[in-house]
């Protein structure tokens, strides 16, 4: 089975470009994606491996419209490996992750640091009772769950 579950950031906004053969959308980005602490880490530094990722079709769409530079996503697809000889003639290899799902990590507000963590602004109490009426104490003799 080869399959792969990314979270992490954008490093840049996605490269899009557009195939000649069906004019399909072609996105290329790449995703940091933290490490875990390790105990050999005194200093408290944060460690990031940096991933390529390459998507098609409307999911490359979805990506030139919605993603930009430290959108946190979520995504999944497969590695893929490849290689070729550059213009020098020497071999080089290719590792990428070929995405066939992209989800959004966090809220749009949490992004541009607008909103605390949430993400959302939640309705605030009017009064002192919020439109509720208050349940006397001896109600709970004659409730089936209490």
């Amino acid at each position: 089975m080869n399959r792969v579950i990314l979270m992490g950031r954008l490093t840049r906004d996605p490269n899009v470009t557009y195939s000649q053969k069906d004019n399909s959308a072609i996105a290329r980005f790449t995703v940091a994606v933290d490490r875990r602490v390790s105990r050999n880490n005194e200093n408290g530094e944060q460690n990031a491996d940096f991933i390529g990722c390459v998507c098609f079709g409307r999911t490359a769409e979805f990506a030139e419209k919605y993603l930009r530079q430290g959108t946190k996503i979520a995504c999944q697809g497969r590695i893929q490996t490849g290689s070729y000889t550059n213009k020098d003639g020497q071999r080089v290899y290719t590792t990428d992750i070929v995405l066939d799902d992209i989800e959004f990590a966090e809220s749009k507000n949490a992004q541009g640091g607008g909103q605390p963590s949430g993400g959302y602004d939640r309705p605030q109490p009017s009064g002192a009772d919020a439109g509720f009426m208050s349940i006397p104490d001896s109600i709970d003799e004659e409730l089936p769950f209490a």
